[in-house]
């Protein structure tokens, strides 16, 4: 193999101490390949022994390690001290002579199943079938939670409650942050029935546990706590349109109060389900529906008989209590050069409960004042806080929040088709639904990806075959080693994953490239098909060990880094290194077994016989 130094006409593209440098280095390599391709020559045509080529090779290995130390001291100027030259000469050699075992071993294993192609490609088959069950049941969420250093919290309080009542729970809440050993400040918002609050953690190198840990640690606190619904969750790690998590959607033309029954069978199976005492994290921490028929409402029922009797009107009666109880801005008024608003209203100590309207009064014909007792009366009735409607149908939203957001969708997914009648429907909203409707949208751009390898990789092979056999021999197998992480649960499948997965696709069909291509110019040079696939193989195993050993531990730090952000980088890192390390592997096998299938024989094509010529004998035996 020649670079750009050693091809006619190129020693003089880089002049220099550089150039030097690298034309010298070129020479070595070149003389280092020539050296191991002659002992495969004599090998193959058993010529010399095993034991004398295994010879050769150990007495030229010092020299290789040798030559790379002074070159090291060369390019150092001689700051380099014995006590580095010694450690660089033994790992030096250290990789060479692994790197010729390997080479031996690796020949010795493909002369050997190059008379075992259908079970080599059988096996490669079974192994791309994993692909589906590795998919099925890989965890699945839009990106993987982050570590943000900070944990929300969402109180939610009966209808009728005031900011009072809200209060004194929502200390509980800030105890409760405080307990923390990683708590460093928070923050509160409350309101009538409703209550936000967050906790800010100390820093990543001050605490010990994740937010997703002391998450679930304080889920049992936080249910303990009696009187409101105290909802956790840590911030999305992208942006969504929903409040929590998990968003069910049931829609269906039929009545709300129909629908209520359906949604507290599915909220009650989240809750105490079976999936909830598997021993591990449950699937839901909370799970509720917003379709909560609780509200109380009191009508004032008026007498209009009684009104027409005593000469009163309905009209001035609606204003009274208007005035009394409804809290408008009537005026203002200047009191010491400030400005006031006007808000006529009965004191609050007069209006805590319904029974108190009775003793209002309204003002009658002559401005006699007239008890409201006596011509009205109070009917109670519970009423929906709202109904919702979602695309224009009916519907029922069940929120939660979960360590797996997916799980957890299944869960619904496999309730809701078990008692939901016809009629009924189910859809997503929030981040559930780009989990559902967008988290697969990436396939699309990785089906565009390989077709697009493939039509660039036919114009430079000028075959269909070509590109075929490196995609058949290379992609499937990486892709299986890139979901097995994902299917043992080291990370999940998620956009960051996905992209991953398109990047690998690329990488690992650079090493079918360099071994077809090579095999073709062997065959258009008279080689024998099946020579120049073995020939091919075993030349451009270094390149191909170096490519992949460059990309596994260029991406090994992504697996083990740690602290902000280290989710999303290890999701790369698992799908990449293990990915290129397997799919290398069976790259150096599967894709001769497929150049043998379906490759075109270019030697017959280039050396066509003349009519009456003898076909010509084999040039090369299979290795033992």
């Amino acid at each position: 193999m020649r670079s750009a130094y050693l091809l006619k006409g190129g020693d003089g593209e880089e002049t220099g101490f550089a150039g030097h440098i690298n034309r010298s280095f070129d020479k070595f390599r070149n003389a280092y390949e020539s050296v191991i391709r002659t002992m495969l020559e004599v090998r193959e045509a058993k010529r010399t022994p095993w034991r004398m080529l295994l010879w050769g090779l150990v007495a030229w290995i010092p020299g290789f390690a040798i030559v790379v130390a002074l070159l090291a001291i060369f390019i150092g100027g001689g700051a380099l001290s014995p006590s580095i030259l010694g450690p660089v000469a033994l790992a030096t050699l250290a990789a060479s002579v692994g790197f010729v075992i390997i080479s031996f071993i690796f020949n010795l294993l493909l002369g050997r199943r190059f008379r075992n192609i259908p079970i080599v490609l059988t096996l490669g088959l079974f192994l791309a079938f994993l692909l589906a069950p590795f998919f099925m049941f890989a965890e699945k969420e839009l990106a993987p939670k982050e570590d943000q250093g900070i944990l929300f919290t969402i109180v939610q309080g009966p209808p009728t409650s005031t900011v009072e009542q809200m209060s004194m729970f929502t200390e509980q809440i800030n105890a409760m942050y405080q307990s923390a050993d990683e708590y460093q400040t928070s923050f509160q918002l409350t309101f009538g029935n409703f209550g936000f609050s967050g906790m800010l953690m100390k820093p990543w190198s001050e605490r010990d546990r994740h937010v997703l840990e002391l998450l679930e640690d304080l889920q049992d606190e936080a249910a303990s706590i009696a009187g409101v619904q105290v909802i956790l969750n840590a911030p999305d790690p992208l942006p969504s349109g929903g409040t929590f998590p998990i968003e069910f959607v049931v829609r269906s033309t039929a009545d709300h109060s129909e629908m209520q029954e359906f949604a507290n069978e599915l909220v009650l199976f989240a809750n105490t389900g079976p999936h909830q005492a598997t021993g591990g994290p449950p699937t839901f921490f909370f799970a509720d529906t917003d379709l909560k028929f609780d509200l109380p409402q009191v009508t004032i029922d008026i007498d209009k008989d009684k009104v027409a009797a005593m000469g009163l009107n309905l009209t001035d009666i609606s204003r009274d209590l208007g005035s009394m109880l409804g809290g408008g801005y009537v005026n203002r008024f200047v009191n010491d050069g400030r400005s006031y608003r006007v808000i006529p209203q009965v004191v609050r100590d007069q209006r805590l409960n319904p029974e108190q309207l009775l003793d209002y009064h309204v003002r009658g014909p002559g401005g006699q004042l007239v008890p409201l007792s006596t011509i009205a009366t109070l009917n109670r009735s519970v009423e929906p806080r709202g109904l919702n409607r979602f695309q224009q149908l009916n519907s029922v939203k069940i929120t939660g929040v979960g360590p797996s957001t997916d799980q957890a969708l299944a869960v619904l997914e496999e309730k809701a088709a078990e008692i939901l009648p016809p009629g009924y429907s189910i859809d997503y909203g929030g981040q559930s639904r780009q989990l559902r409707y967008e988290g697969d949208a990436l396939w699309q751009a990785a089906v565009l990806a390989v077709l697009l390898i493939f039509l660039v990789l036919a114009a430079q092979f000028n075959s269909f075959r070509d590109p075929l056999i490196i995609l058949l021999g290379s992609v499937p197998l990486a892709l299986v080693g890139a979901m097995l992480p994902i299917f043992l649960g080291n990370t999940s499948l998620n956009i960051y994953s996905q992209i991953g997965l398109i990047t690998l696709v690329g990488l690992i069909a650079k090493n079918g490239i360099l071994v077809v291509e090579f095999a073709n110019v062997l065959q258009e040079e008279g080689v024998a098909k099946v020579d120049a696939i073995r020939r091919a193989a075993a030349t451009r195993l270094r390149p191909v060990l170096m490519t992949s050993a460059a990309t596994v531990f260029g991406h090994m730090m992504l697996i083990f880094v740690e602290g902000p952000g280290a989710a999303a980088r290890n999701s790369i890192g698992w799908v990449l290194v293990v990915g290129m390390a397997v799919g290398s592997f069976f790259t150096l096998f599967i894709v001769p077994s497929f150049y043998m299938l379906i490759a075109k024989d270019r030697q017959a094509a280039s050396h066509p016989l003349q009519e009456g010529e003898p076909s010509p004998e084999p040039t090369a035996q299979p290795a033992n």
